[in-house]
């Protein structure tokens, strides 16, 4: 492994290694997660804006440290990947990810007290994940929990300072938490192309399941509110169906890995389910759409996985 990084990195390098192609999903995340903490879901808000550039400097801060902490385990298995190729030193790739975690907690300061300590809690498990989850069983959980916790921060940036939290972004955070733990048990095989089992994907299930019922009473409620959020429910059930599809058969080389980046766009279709369900217009619905398109479109371009 090259050791001595003799000039600056290309753009492309952090652009790889933030996987930001990935970055529409954690946008639509902090849509919901403000709708759901009473936030205004008719106009976009300063304050919105605010905390998708400070739970964007979180993710990527995640991606930065989860590279550089595995750097010693990706020589073996993806010496392709960016710091064992040789074309960035471990050094700067912490530093990065450390100095993105600090402005990630300012933005989130800069919105209250709740948001933040939602952001040290984010951040905690951030690290805890890139740290500890290799051979950590309970790691996908951790993943999902990281997804939960920037909803609970975006509803706190939203509520008035008197407001908790209600039972509506609980719901959301039970059912990211399960989207994404089970996208990221395939992930953790995702260097083998293989998954051992797929019984443990059954998780993925719970998240149009937890809506099930809301989009029922809506659509008894007749009118263009429940055909929206019947359509996002069966936008979600496709994509994961599709995804499962890729992870049963395993024909070809990359079926994981693709099935994964699959996974994660279809990120954006669940926050816009959740903003269904709340009864949010139809142009927060049709932005998670067109971001579950443009992260597809990117993960073309920048590998999200």
């Amino acid at each position: 492994m090259n050791t001595l990084i003799r000039k600056t990195p290309a753009l492309g390098v952090y652009l790889r290694l933030g996987r930001v192609s990935n970055l529409p999903t954690v946008w639509t995340n902090v849509l919901a997660g403000t709708v759901l903490g009473g936030g205004s879901a008719a106009a976009f808000q300063p304050r919105t804006a605010l905390v998708m550039a400070a739970i964007s400097a979180f993710y990527l801060a995640g991606m930065y440290l989860n590279d550089a902490f595995d750097r010693v385990i990706d020589a073996r298995e993806r010496p392709g990947r960016p710091i064992p190729a040789g074309e960035i030193s471990a050094a700067a790739v912490f530093c990065t990810g450390f100095a993105l975690l600090a402005l990630g907690l300012f933005g989130l300061a800069l919105c209250g007290a709740a948001p933040v300590l939602s952001g040290c809690a984010l951040a905690a498990c951030i690290l805890l994940y890139d740290v500890w989850h290799k051979g950590n069983p309970a790691s996908p959980l951790v993943m999902g929990v990281c997804r939960a916790l920037v909803y609970l921060a975006a509803g706190a940036a939203a509520a008035a300072p008197q407001e908790l939290p209600g039972a509506a972004l609980a719901i959301a955070g039970l059912a990211v938490l399960a989207h994404v733990a089970g996208l990221t048990y395939a992930a953790k095989q995702e260097s083998l192309d293989r998954l051992e089992r797929l019984w443990p994907l059954a998780v993925l299930a719970l998240a149009p399941l937890a809506y099930a019922p809301a989009v029922l009473d809506t659509l008894a409620q007749a009118g263009s509110a429940g055909m929206a959020a019947a359509a996002m429910l069966l936008a979600l059930l496709a994509a994961d169906v599709l995804a499962v599809r890729l992870l049963r058969r395993r024909a070809a080389r990359g079926d994981v890995g693709r099935a994964v980046a699959q996974l994660i766009a279809a990120i954006s279709l669940l926050d816009g389910l959740i903003l269904a369900a709340a009864g949010a217009p139809l142009p927060l619905l049709a932005a998670c759409v067109a971001a579950y398109g443009a992260t597809r479109l990117l993960q073309r371009v920048i590998p999200g996985t």
